[in-house]
């Protein structure tokens, strides 16, 4: 039997884009355990609920992450508004959805770019970052923000986007949808990736439902399990169909990733077909009081935010379930038994966001 060794991985590594940090135990080039580290760029952001007031904290709530930022307004403003019983405008609740589409789209493409360069495929790294950066375009034109947008409040929305932004967007979007067909076929389709991919990794639909597995990851291995279908937002009104696989390997979980893409597409074309005139916020009047937790799908999966108020201006406690937080005991159960070179692939494959995980 092979002597074992423990080789560091993290949290700076040339591969990855977050500082994740596991303990590889090897034997020979086959890891036998991965033993997670979780910590590294804790920054205590649920205890500014004591100093920030409800409605400041919604900034807050958005600087735990860059790439997630809209999606982690959107769930601290939706579990206060149902703590203060606050029903905010159909329009509001529309643009909620067009922006959290958006943000699944470029969330998706800065994936597609990292793992391209993982596998030292530069050029489409770059095709799928200059592709992305169109959506960041149509972000800051319509909230002023391209990474921090900062237009989520406790009530509905701090601006309106005009109904002409809506459509020139759409047609911005055709051309989109266009060049991601190519570049999805570029990649998907490559010798080299699939060599890489098909048959690594490998987690049974048993297993990502024992061990919470949750978005694209938990999909992959055939679980339809999409919060979007649950209606929050406008989402109700809009037609939402989970995007499955069915071997649960590499491929799958990327082949999943790229066509949300395509569905983001289509879920924005319906909103903007869909949305009513009218006002985009309410008054908010008084404090929240008592205690609630909300659901919603970010692009990495379920996201969970609890609050807890006692009917003052700050909140007494706030805690988040990140999708990265829920999908790392599947990612160490998916590296035992692969070999050393495969663990970048595998770790990007379930597209981890260690800033939210760890806060």
């Amino acid at each position: 039997m092979a002597a074992k060794s423990v080789i560091p991985f993290g949290p700076q590594h040339p591969v990855l884009p977050e500082p994740i940090h596991l303990d590889l135990v090897m034997e020979d080039e086959h890891v036998v355990e991965a033993i997670p580290s979780i910590g590294f760029v804790h920054r205590g952001l649920e205890k500014l609920v004591e100093k920030k007031d409800f409605q400041e904290m919604v900034y807050v709530a958005e600087r735990i992450c860059g790439i997630c930022s809209l999606g982690h307004g959107l769930g601290y403003c939706d579990a206060v508004e149902h703590l203060m019983d606050l029903e905010i405008p159909e329009r509001a609740k529309f643009l909620r959805v067009i922006w959290s589409e958006m943000s699944r789209i470029h969330s998706h493409l800065l994936w597609l770019g990292l793992l391209a360069d993982a596998f030292g495929f530069e050029s489409l790294h770059m095709q799928a970052w200059r592709i992305r950066e169109q959506v960041l375009d149509m972000f800051e034109e319509s909230t002023g923000g391209r990474v921090i947008f900062s237009v989520m409040k406790i009530g509905g929305q701090r601006r309106d986007v005009p109904q002409d932004m809506l459509k020139s967007f759409l047609e911005r979007f055709e051309r989109m949808e266009e060049e991601v067909k190519v570049i999805a076929r570029t990649f998907m389709d490559d010798a080299a990736v699939q060599s890489r991919l098909k048959g690594i990794g490998v987690l049974s639909a048993d297993q990502a439902e024992a061990l919470g597995c949750t978005g694209p990851f938990l999909r992959a291995s055939g679980v339809a399990r999409d919060i979007r279908s649950t209606g929050y937002s406008a989402y109700g009104d809009v037609h939402v169909e989970p995007i499955t696989g069915t071997v649960g390997d590499s491929y799958a979980r990327c082949d999943v990733r790229i066509r949300e893409i395509f569905q983001s597409f289509e879920i924005i074309r319906e909103a903007v077909g869909k949305i009513p005139e009218g006002p985009v916020e309410v008054p908010v009047k008084g404090f929240p009081s008592g205690e609630y937790m909300t659901r919603i799908e970010q692009p990495r999966g379920e996201a969970l935010y609890y609050v807890k108020a006692n009917g003052k201006k700050f909140i007494e406690r706030m805690r988040v379930r990140t999708p990265t937080f829920a999908n790392l005991p599947g990612l160490v159960e998916m590296l035992k038994g692969c070999e050393l070179a495969d663990v970048p692939i595998l770790i990007l494959t379930i597209d981890p966001c260690i800033s939210c995980t760890e806060r």
